[in-house]
């Protein structure tokens, strides 16, 4: 009993610790994204007693409106996670696209993300590099990646924007879905910013 109570003590020593604070990793407090109002600062909530709010609290929505989506909402959609989209803003490589309707997004979404509501997405390809001619829009060249997510694991709304592009014309490898969306971000208590135009 006594070597496995110092075992524990020597590994609870030996491991690392971010001094000062809840990191996002054990080398990163936090990241800076650019914003077209100026530098946010990405970090988790500092406080350890921290409680998620309404509605993030909600475990059960009915379907079918609320089923849990898929892993993979369409063929060649790559899906990420948390760190995923904080190296995708950090590094500037595509666009962080909220796919929810504008009042959920205005209430509060990931820094640097821009409103494309999911009914919008297939109409405004214009805006992801794609040229529209008579018969849809033709998404070649040069076409960045986007990042799409909504409410979370249990929101249609991204997975729905996805197909919808790609339906459209756009590359279904340029589109990665952040499954986790706005329940998993809170939850983590990583920073909301009031989304603007």
């Amino acid at each position: 009993m006594r070597r496995a109570l110092l075992t524990l003590c020597i590994a609870a020593l030996a491991s690392p610790v971010i001094a000062d604070g809840v990191g996002i990793t054990k080398d990163t407090m936090s990241v800076v994204v650019e914003t077209d109002d100026g530098p946010i600062e990405i970090i988790r909530n500092q406080d350890p007693d921290a409680r998620l709010g309404e509605p993030w609290v909600k475990t059960s929505r009915p379907c079918p409106n609320f089923c849990i989506q898929p892993m993979t909402p369409a063929p060649g959609v790559r899906t990420i996670g948390e760190l995923e989209v904080l190296d995708f803003l950090e590094t500037g490589t595509g666009i962080l696209v909220d796919g929810r309707v504008r009042t959920q997004y205005e209430e509060g979404t990931i820094p640097g993300a821009i409103s494309v509501p999911y009914t919008e997405a297939a109409d405004r390809l214009g805006e992801f590099g794609c040229e529209i001619d008579f018969d849809g829009w033709i998404c070649e060249g040069d076409i960045p990646t986007v990042v799409l997510f909504c409410n979370g694991p249990w929101c249609g709304q991204s997975p729905t924007a996805a197909r919808r592009m790609i339906e459209a014309g756009y590359p279904a490898e340029n589109i990665y879905y952040y499954r986790g969306g706005m329940q998993n971000w809170n939850m983590l208590g990583l920073t909301v910013a009031p989304g603007t135009s």
